[in-house]
């Protein structure tokens, strides 16, 4: 959420903790105990695992210090925010139309977000757009959360659908589809948003829901990422796929 945004968050060292060893389950991507890698229908389908990497700085620019990866002989190779780190941890390609997968776990009132369409500099919740990634029903947000701050809203700009994330330390899985002006939100399974987003601007007036400057929305590509704000949060089984 850019409200909550801290600036000037110290990070530390990117550390790769490699615990997989002989034994472990071969699982399809989101099961646990799951390798790092795709299932089989998603690598025939095109998808590219984002994870796959022995360092971030191979597929990921950015606050590449203020994220860990961590391979775990239950819940497989995970991305983890960590608490005193995060910032803007941003694909080094650029995608125009695509779908986004991924699974995340959060913690008690976490806040994090994904960045679509971004630049590589600048805020990407209004130079490019931000996918909200919040714990929306912590005590903390109550009274004051605006609907298109909620979990899945593209923020500021359309609010998305609440009631469909699981309680905080399970998996939730997440895909986010852009094409063209549409951007398509499902979590869990659900649809939480579907707009147009010519459309969601024209139905206000010509004007934002939060009334800022999005210039973002008019973007054709740029990067994907993940947004962190100083909260400690889990992400697995990342993936992307182009579409032509």
């Amino acid at each position: 959420m850019h409200m909550v945004r801290r600036v000037g968050m110290a990070m530390g060292w990117v550390v790769v903790v490699s615990l997989l060893g002989a034994g472990l389950s071969q699982g399809r991507a989101g099961e646990p105990g799951a390798k790092p890698g795709l299932c089989p229908d998603e690598a025939k389908e095109g998808f590219v695992d984002l994870l796959a990497v022995g360092s971030l700085d191979e597929l990921w620019q950015g606050a590449t210090r203020g994220y860990v990866l961590v391979d775990d002989a239950k819940e497989g190779r995970k991305l983890v925010c960590k608490k005193t780190g995060g910032g803007n941890l941003l694909t080094k390609k650029e995608y125009a139309d695509f779908v986004f997968r991924f699974e995340f776990k959060l913690t008690p009132g976490a806040n994090n977000g994904v960045g679509i369409r971004t630049p590589a500099q600048g805020n990407p919740a209004y130079v490019g757009m931000e996918i909200q990634i919040l714990d929306d029903g912590h005590e903390k947000y109550k009274g004051w959360l605006k609907d298109y701050q909620v979990h899945g809203s593209i923020y500021g700009v359309v609010p998305a659908r609440r009631g469909f994330l699981k309680p905080t330390g399970e998996w939730n899985s997440e895909e986010i589809c852009a094409k063209g002006r549409r951007v398509k939100v499902t979590l869990n399974g659900t649809v939480i948003v579907d707009a147009d987003l010519d459309e969601a601007v024209a139905k206000n007036g010509g004007k934002t829901l939060d009334g800022q400057d999005h210039p973002g929305l008019k973007r054709e590509k740029g990067h994907i990422g993940f947004l962190g704000h100083g909260d400690e949060l889990e992400f697995r089984n990342v993936r992307v796929k182009e579409l032509r």
